[in-house]
């Protein structure tokens, strides 16, 4: 088994804290977050991140959010592990779902 690294946008953050914090409260939705901030690498937007975002936007009917997420997938080379319908439609974009 390789050690690969694992990586989270801090787009991903604010979606699973305010996702959690309206079913489930503050405190879940801070543990959730320490959590999984704990297990990955937390990649800040950046104005690359920021400009891949909107070209993958264009044309699309994508989630600012969504296209954040994917614009770092791209950034890093890395799979974007998800359960969310909205990246089955970025072309070049390599997902594994949940």
């Amino acid at each position: 088994m390789t050690n690969k690294a694992k990586y989270v946008s801090v787009i991903t953050l604010h979606e699973v804290y305010r996702l959690t914090l309206g079913k489930e409260g503050r405190e879940t939705a801070q543990l959730r977050v320490s959590l999984i901030s704990k297990d990955f690498e937390v990649v800040d937007v950046n104005s690359a991140i920021a400009l891949k975002a909107a070209e993958i936007r264009h044309g699309l009917s994508l989630p600012m959010a969504d296209s954040l997420i994917a614009a770092t997938c791209f950034t890093l080379k890395a799979d974007c592990v998800s359960d969310d319908p909205h990246f089955a439609g970025v072309r070049g974009l390599s997902t594994r779902w949940i």
